[in-house]
């Protein structure tokens, strides 16, 4: 594995969506990754800034399962997400694609080295950091709550078949079939 915080890492790199109608392979070196303040991503993203990360000089970028949907958010700029769950997946711009580091089955391992449109971060962003928190598993007001939740979310890592055929049996209002899932 390369070095999380390098600019350039080479390999393959899978991920997909949050429901996992839509997957991807990315082969090659990754490039910078970055986050991005401006209000329009702050939108695509419906969170405080867009963690993206270039993937113009990989060699190749699949989807391996489904296919992104577009929004067309200027005239210069396309976004693609799930049709399905929403998830956010990439930028598309002229000068090349970057996908959404989250959107990666091990975003951890793609570290963030530079940030753009400063002029519309959110004043306490800087200050997360000291907030305080707690492990989900530690929430003692939310027990019975999470001890109920049955996920629906596509595991970080590919799968023959999605869904499995138990949830889809157990919700079938609530998924869609999915075409490409062998």
């Amino acid at each position: 594995m390369s070095d999380p915080g390098s600019d350039r890492m080479p390999g393959r790199f899978t991920g997909g969506c949050q429901c996992g109608a839509v997957r991807f392979a990315v082969e090659g070196p990754l490039g910078p990754a970055s986050i991005c303040h401006c209000r329009m991503c702050q939108k695509a993203f419906g969170g405080f800034f867009a963690p993206l990360v270039s993937v113009r000089e990989a060699r190749k970028v699949t989807w391996t399962r489904g296919e992104r949907a577009l929004y067309q958010s200027s005239n210069l700029v396309a976004r693609g997400f799930c049709a399905s769950c929403g998830t956010p997946l990439t930028y598309e711009a002229p000068d090349g694609m970057a996908m959404a580091i989250g959107a990666f089955d091990d975003p951890g391992m793609i570290t963030p080295t530079l940030q753009y449109g400063l002029e519309a971060k959110l004043p306490y962003v800087d200050h997360l950091a000291d907030l305080s928190g707690t492990r989900t598993e530690q929430d003692i007001a939310a027990t019975a709550f999470l001890a109920d939740i049955v996920s629906f979310q596509h595991p970080d890592h590919d799968t023959a078949v999605w869904p499995p055929e138990s949830v889809t049996m157990q919700h079938p209002d609530q998924l869609e079939t999915r075409e490409n899932d062998a």
